[in-house]
C-alpha cells in the first residue's frame, strides 16, 4: 500500500498526461484563450507610455488685468488653504500669474478621480465668500497634460479669412464638434483674436457733454435685451410675441442714446465714442512653418482612456465636418501621437517573430526535425495573446512599459516547449536505441511527465520574480507597475500551457524519423569542443573562481561611472523645443521671436513641421506665461535623413541656429516633458526648489545657483527661473487731494479699471456666438505715462481749480467741473510676478532651475 502511495502521479503529472490523451479539448480551450486574448487587445487601453500623474484637481480663477501679487493674496491663498484640510489630499500647490490663479491640489495614490473632483466642488463651494465680486473659480477637465494627445492649426489657403474670423470658427463651431468626440475631454483653443466689440471713449466729447463711462455702461446694457411677450390670437393662430433687441452689429451700439442735453436732443454713443471690433487681451499665440500667426487647437483625452482609439475618433470626425468649414480652410496636424502608438505595438510583434524565427531556426539546426519547430512556434504566439486578457480586466495600459514585461517574458516562455522537446527526443532515441518497442505517444507524455513538473516549478519562480516591484510608490510605482504585471501575467499563462498544450503539441507533431543527438554533425562540434573546457576549468577550479573574483572587482569600476535616469529616453518621433525668456515681454515681441524661431527650425531639411506656442491655450492644463515658449517640431522619417545624423547631432543643430541671448532654450520631447513638469514642477527632470518668505532674498539665491551649476561637468545649460522683472506702472491716490473734490480711492480707481483697463459692460448674443463689449480708452490715449496723467475722473459738481498731482505736475484748470485728473503718484518700476513654482500661500516664495 505505502509503494502504491509512493509512486502515485503528482498532479501536475496527471495534468500533463490528461492534456497530452484528450488533445482536441485542449486545443479548443486554447483556441477559445487566444481569440479571447486577441479581443481583448483590441478593447484595451492603448497609449505611448503610462499616465504617470497623481490623482490630481485643478482649480483655475480668471481675474484678468490684475496683477500677480494681488491674486496671490485675495484668489490663490484663500484657495489653497481651504483644501488643506481635505479628506485624502496629498499636496496642495499654487501658481499666481497676470490674470490667472491656478491651484493644484494633488489626492494620494488609488483615490476615485471623480470621488476628488466632487470634494473639490464641495469644498470651493466654502470659500466662494471670501474671494472678490465677480471672481469664480472652476475646475480644469478630467484629465491630465499628458492627454494632450492631438494638435492642429486652423490654416486660410485662400486668403479672405483673418485671424479673428478663424478664432471665432474654432471657439463656436469646431471645437464643439470635436468635443462631442467619446473619450475627449476637452477642446483648448489658442491663437488669433477673440472677436470683440470696442467703444474707445472720447474725454473731450465726453466731457463737452457731461457724459461719464457709467452712463455708457448703462447705454450698452440697456440697448442689449430681448423680452417675451407670451402669446396673442389673430386669424384662428397663435402667435408668440417677441420683443428683438440683442446687438447685431456696430451700428447698434453707435445709436445707443447714452443721455439727452437740455434741449432734449439724444446724445448717442457715436457722439462721445468710436465703436469698432477689435481683437480681446491675448496671453498666447501660435505659429506655423514660420510663415505667420494661424489659429491652433489642442485635442485633451479623458484620463483612463483609449488614446489611439479617441485619435481615430477625432480624425474621423474632422473627416465628417470637412465639408461643413469654411471654403479654403483647413486642419493641419501638427502633432499626433498615434504614429509613436502604433510604432510601439509593432515593436512587440517585431519581438515575437524574432524570436519565433530564432526558436524555430535554434531547434531546426539542433535537432533536425522540422516539425517539432511548431510546437515552439504555436505556443509562443498563443501565450502572448493570452496575457492581454489580464490587461482588459485589470485595466493595463498597452504602452511601451507593458509591452516590456511581455517582450522580457517571451524568452521564459519557449523555455519549457525547448526542453520538453529536447527531453523527447532523447526518450525516442534511447528507446530505439535500446530496441523498445513502445508507442511514440507513451514515450512524448513520459518524457513531459519527467520533466514538465520541474519545468512548472521554475516558470512559477520565474512568475514571482518580479513581485517586489509591486511595492513601488507613486511615480516609480506607475511606471513599473504596468511592466511587473505584464511579466508576471505572462509566466502565469507560459506556465499554464507549459502543462496543457506543450504536451498535446508533442503528441501531434513528434512524429517521423528522430534523428539521434551524436548524429547531428552541429552537436558533436559543440560537444567535442565543450568537453575540453568543462574538464579545464574542474581541474583548475580554484583558479577559475579567482579569475571570476578579480572580474567582478574590475566591473566595479565601469559601473561606477556609469550615469543613472529614472527612465529610458524615448524617441517620440517629434521635439519640443521649450525656450524662455525674462518676463515682462510683450505679444508683439513675443510673436516676432516666436517666427524667428521656427524659420530657423525649418530650414534643417530633417524637420517637416514646426508649430510654435508662445503664452497659454485656454485651459487650466497649461498655465503658461507669455514668456513661455513650445515648439513642436515634427520630423521627416529616419530613412529621409542626411546620412550618419543622429537625433543627438540633429539637437545640437537646432539648438546651434536657434540660439540668441535672453533666451534660456530646453530640447525634450513633447511626453517626456509632460512628464517632466508634473513630477517635478519645472521643465527639466533636475531642479532646485528655493523657498523663503522673500522674493529678492530667492531671485539673488536663483542667479547664484544658476552661475555655480553652469560650471558642472556635462551640463547642457542651466537656468533661474525668473520671480522678480515684470514692469507695472502703479497709481497711487493721494487721499488728501482726492478728498477735496469729494472723490473716494474706489471711484479713482474704477476710472484706471475701466477707462484705461477696459471694462466688459455686457455680451451680444449672435445665434450660438456671445461676444464681450468693451468700454476704454483708445490707445494713442493710454500708451505712455503722461497721457494716462491726463486720464479725467468724474466729480460733483465743484468749482474748478488746479489739481496738482504728488510728483509736482499741475492738472490744467477745466471749464467744467465734471472731470478731474487721477491724483496721487504714478511711476514705473519692477515688481515681482508670479512664475512656475511661484509664491506659496502663506506669503512664502519659491524659485526653481
Amino acid at each position: 500500500m505505502q509503494d502504491t502511495e509512493t509512486t502515485r502521479p503528482g498532479l501536475i503529472a496527471r495534468i500533463i498526461d490528461a492534456s497530452a490523451r484528450k488533445r482536441v479539448f485542449v486545443f479548443g480551450a486554447t483556441v477559445a484563450l487566444a481569440i479571447w486574448g486577441l479581443v481583448s487587445a483590441q478593447r484595451s487601453q492603448l497609449d505611448a507610455l503610462p499616465d504617470l500623474s497623481d490623482i490630481q484637481v485643478i482649480v483655475a480663477t480668471e481675474w484678468m488685468g490684475r496683477n500677480p501679487n494681488l491674486i496671490e493674496d485675495q484668489v490663490t491663498y484663500p484657495i489653497t488653504t481651504t483644501f488643506l484640510g481635505a479628506p485624502h489630499v496629498k499636496t496642495v500647490r499654487g501658481f499666481t500669474m497676470f490674470g490667472m490663479s491656478f491651484v493644484y491640489v494633488v489626492f494620494e495614490d488609488g483615490t476615485d478621480l471623480y470621488w476628488a473632483r466632487s470634494r473639490v466642488v464641495e469644498y470651493l463651494a466654502r470659500v466662494r465668500d471670501k474671494l472678490p465680486a465677480g471672481v469664480t473659480p472652476q475646475i480644469g477637465p478630467d484629465a491630465t497634460s499628458v492627454g494632450w494627445i492631438y494638435q492642429y492649426a486652423l490654416v486660410d489657403t485662400t486668403g479672405k479669412y483673418t485671424l479673428q474670423d478663424l478664432r471665432s470658427f474654432q471657439d463656436w463651431s469646431l471645437r464643439y464638434w470635436l468635443q462631442s468626440v467619446p473619450g475627449v475631454a476637452e477642446v483648448a483653443s489658442v491663437g488669433g483674436f477673440e472677436k470683440q466689440y470696442q467703444i474707445q471713449i472720447d474725454p473731450v466729447r465726453m466731457k463737452a457733454r457731461n457724459i461719464s463711462v457709467g452712463q455708457i455702461a448703462a447705454a450698452v446694457r440697456g440697448a442689449n435685451a430681448e423680452v417675451g411677450g407670451r402669446v396673442i390670437e389673430m386669424a384662428q393662430h397663435e402667435y408668440a410675441l417677441r420683443g428683438r433687441g440683442y446687438v447685431r452689429s456696430v451700428e447698434d451700439l453707435q445709436l445707443a442714446v447714452v443721455a439727452t442735453d437740455a434741449r432734449g436732443t439724444p446724445i448717442r454713443i457715436r457722439d462721445v465714442a468710436d465703436v469698432t471690433i477689435g481683437g480681446n487681451i491675448r496671453r498666447g499665440l501660435v505659429e506655423l512653418d514660420g510663415r505667420g500667426e494661424v489659429v491652433g487647437g489642442i485635442v485633451v483625452m479623458r484620463s483612463g482612456e483609449n488614446a489611439l482609439d479617441v485619435i481615430d475618433r477625432v480624425k474621423t470626425k474632422l473627416g465628417q465636418v470637412q465639408a461643413s468649414m469654411p471654403p479654403g480652410v483647413k486642419v493641419v496636424p501638427v502633432y499626433d501621437r498615434s504614429q509613436l502608438i502604433k510604432d510601439s505595438i509593432s515593436t512587440l510583434g517585431t519581438n515575437l517573430l524574432q524570436i519565433l524565427g530564432i526558436v524555430v531556426l535554434v531547434i531546426g539546426i539542433f535537432l533536425f526535425h522540422v516539425r517539432s519547430t511548431l510546437v515552439a512556434a504555436i505556443t509562443l504566439p498563443i501565450a502572448s495573446a493570452s496575457t492581454f486578457i489580464a490587461f482588459y480586466y485589470l485595466d493595463i495600459t498597452i504602452n511601451i512599459m507593458s509591452l516590456a514585461g511581455v517582450m522580457l517574458a517571451l524568452g521564459d516562455m519557449v523555455d519549457s516547449a525547448c526542453v520538453l522537446i529536447e527531453n523527447a527526443h532523447k526518450k525516442i532515441a534511447q528507446a530505439e536505441r535500446e530496441g523498445r518497442t513502445a508507442e511514440r505517444k507513451e514515450l512524448v507524455i513520459e518524457s513531459a511527465r519527467e520533466l514538465g513538473p520541474s519545468m512548472f516549478g521554475a516558470l512559477l519562480v520565474l512568475t514571482i520574480a518580479f513581485l517586489p516591484v509591486f511595492a513601488l510608490q507613486g511615480e516609480e510605482g506607475r511606471l513599473f507597475r504596468p511592466l511587473a504585471l505584464a511579466k508576471t501575467f505572462s509566466m502565469a499563462f507560459a506556465s499554464l500551457f507549459a502543462i496543457t498544450l506543450v504536451p498535446a503539441l508533442m503528441v501531434t507533431f513528434l512524429r517521423g524519423k528522430i534523428r539521434p543527438e551524436q548524429r547531428n554533425p552541429v552537436n558533436r562540434f559543440f560537444i567535442a569542443a565543450y568537453r575540453p573546457i568543462l574538464r579545464a576549468c574542474l581541474r583548475m577550479r580554484y583558479l577559475v573562481i579567482a579569475a571570476v573574483l578579480v572580474l567582478l572587482v574590475v566591473t566595479a569600476l565601469p559601473f561606477s561611472q556609469l550615469g543613472s535616469e529614472f527612465m529610458p529616453p524615448l524617441y517620440e518621433e517629434d521635439l519640443l523645443y521649450m525656450p524662455i525668456t525674462v518676463p515682462g515681454i510683450s505679444i508683439a515681441e513675443a510673436k516676432h521671436l516666436l517666427t524667428w524661431q521656427d524659420q530657423q527650425i525649418k530650414s534643417v531639411p530633417e524637420v517637416e513641421r514646426v508649430f510654435g506656442k508662445a503664452g497659454r491655450a485656454e485651459s487650466a492644463l497649461d498655465p503658461a506665461p507669455l514668456s513661455m515658449f513650445e515648439t513642436v517640431v515634427h520630423l521627416r522619417p529616419r530613412s529621409e535623413w542626411r546620412p550618419g545624423l543622429t537625433v543627438e547631432k540633429l539637437v545640437a543643430e537646432l539648438d546651434a541656429k536657434t540660439r540668441m541671448p535672453g533666451i534660456q532654450g530646453a530640447w525634450t520631447m513633447p511626453i517626456k516633458a509632460r512628464i517632466d513638469m508634473l513630477s517635478t514642477g519645472i521643465r527639466t527632470p533636475i531642479g532646485i526648489k528655493v523657498f523663503g518668505p522673500d522674493l529678492q532674498v530667492i531671485t539673488r539665491i536663483n542667479d547664484q545657483l544658476e552661475r555655480a551649476l553652469r560650471t558642472l561637468p556635462n551640463t547642457r545649460n542651466v537656468y533661474a527661473e525668473r520671480e522678480l522683472g515684470g514692469f507695472f506702472i502703479d497709481v497711487t491716490p493721494d487721499r488728501e487731494q482726492i478728498a477735496r473734490y469729494g472723490l473716494t480711492v474706489a471711484e479713482v480707481l474704477d476710472v484706471v479699471e475701466s477707462s484705461i483697463g477696459g471694462m466688459d459692460v455686457a455680451p451680444t448674443y449672435e445665434g450660438r456666438e456671445r461676444y464681450k463689449i468693451n468700454v476704454r480708452y483708445p490707445r494713442e490715449l493710454r500708451d505712455n505715462i503722461e497721457k494716462l496723467r491726463n486720464v479725467l475722473v468724474p466729480i460733483a459738481p465743484l468749482s474748478a481749480r488746479p489739481l496738482p498731482t504728488s510728483t509736482g505736475a499741475t492738472a490744467t484748470p477745466m471749464e467744467n467741473a465734471q472731470a478731474s485728473m487721477i491724483t496721487g503718484s504714478m511711476s514705473t518700476r519692477r515688481a515681482g510676478m508670479g512664475g512656475v513654482g511661484g509664491a506659496p500661500s502663506g506669503g512664502g516664495g519659491t524659485g526653481g532651475m
